[in-house]
């Protein structure tokens, strides 16, 4: 299919573990409906007219409070739907690609609560890694923090 065929959304999402095993996460209200609600990675679509560093660390004020700074990229993700079911409640009638890039963050500033008014996010928690398991959560998450793994494995 040719790229011209489908919608494409670019979205940043980061990956941050503070020194008690903790990562920040954000509660994805489900939008249009709330049985799609888990905790995701902060992070979001990129505008317009912005990079998608900017745009991740945008996200990750607006979803956590916390002002961050992008430390490397971890890993990309991509997948594909042949209708888009959008946050809000909207289906599109073109196929749809999502292409996701995942960076490792520091919190450098900022207080943890969600500045996102109306939005899909609701808070933002630390959640300690070893909890993950037991919690509803997002595939992001386990992208990031397999990626965030292999490269702090390395180190």
């Amino acid at each position: 299919m040719h790229f011209s065929e489908y919608d494409t959304r670019l979205a940043g999402y980061a990956v941050i573990v503070n020194e008690a095993q903790e990562i920040l996460l954000s509660w994805f209200n489900g939008g249009h409906d709330a049985s799609h609600a888990v905790w995701t990675l902060p992070g979001g679509g990129v505008e317009f007219n912005e990079g998608i560093e900017e745009a991740t660390v945008r996200e990750v004020r607006e979803e956590t409070g916390f002002d961050a700074e992008l430390i490397r990229p971890l890993t990309t993700h991509t997948f594909t739907e042949t209708r888009r079911h959008a946050a809000y409640g909207e289906v599109t009638a073109r196929p749809f690609k999502g292409v996701r890039v995942v960076y490792e963050a520091r919190i450098v500033g900022g207080e943890l609560g969600t500045l996102e008014i109306d939005g899909t996010t609701d808070r933002a928690e630390w959640l300690p890694l070893s909890a993950l398991a037991q919690v509803r959560h997002a595939r992001i998450i386990d992208i990031g923090l397999e990626a965030w793994r292999r490269v702090h494995a390395e180190a």
